[in-house]
């Protein structure tokens, strides 16, 4: 017998049926689904010192369970003393079994050790059925060794859904379990 996430079961035997009663869906296949979560974080430090993007790299790596990648500039912004082709960040795109096991461990157990957390905004919303949110600390995560981090900084996150509206995507969202403030 395979492994099943707790929350794709959760999603098959439960939200699914939920959903479709709630937005009245004559199909099965209109109902929304989670489609990738992807984990990015732009380190801009990286352009005086190279060895910050192999951190961060890692960072994501052992977060999420999946090999990050570099992402590199696209342009050159003297300003910054950014050249086109270097690399300023790291991301990860998170599929199937090993999108739902990074978010029940985001759920369960690094947002409860957000300090003052009372719940996620509900803004970051765009208007397709995506959500973005902002991760200030990658301390939040169990994964991490306090002792080993060099520097605290932040990342982001972004669920992409089919939901074809964002009340759509917020109620899956919801029941999958990420907590929304109430308003």
């Amino acid at each position: 017998m395979s492994y099943e996430p707790r929350l794709k079961k959760e999603y098959k035997e439960r939200i699914m049926p939920s959903l479709r009663e709630e937005f009245s869906y004559g199909n099965v296949m209109e109902i929304p689904k989670l489609t990738k979560i992807v984990v990015s974080r732009g380190v801009g430090a990286a352009v005086a010192d190279k060895k910050l993007i192999d951190h961060a790299v890692d960072e994501l790596t052992t977060i999420t369970g999946q090999k990050a990648v570099a992402t590199i500039s696209k342009k050159d912004v003297a300003s910054f003393k950014l050249r086109k082709g270097m690399p300023i960040g790291a991301k990860v795109t998170l599929r199937g079994e090993r999108m739902y096991e990074f978010l029940d461990r985001l759920i369960t157990a690094a947002l409860p050790r957000v300090r003052d957390f009372n719940g996620i905004r509900a803004t970051g919303f765009d208007g397709r059925g995506n959500y973005n949110m902002g991760v200030t600390e990658q301390i939040i995560f169990p994964e991490i060794d306090i002792d080993k981090v060099n520097r605290i900084s932040g990342m982001d996150i972004t669920f992409v859904t089919t939901a074809n509206t964002d009340k759509e995507a917020k109620s899956l969202l919801s029941e999958l379990g990420l907590p929304f403030k109430k308003n």
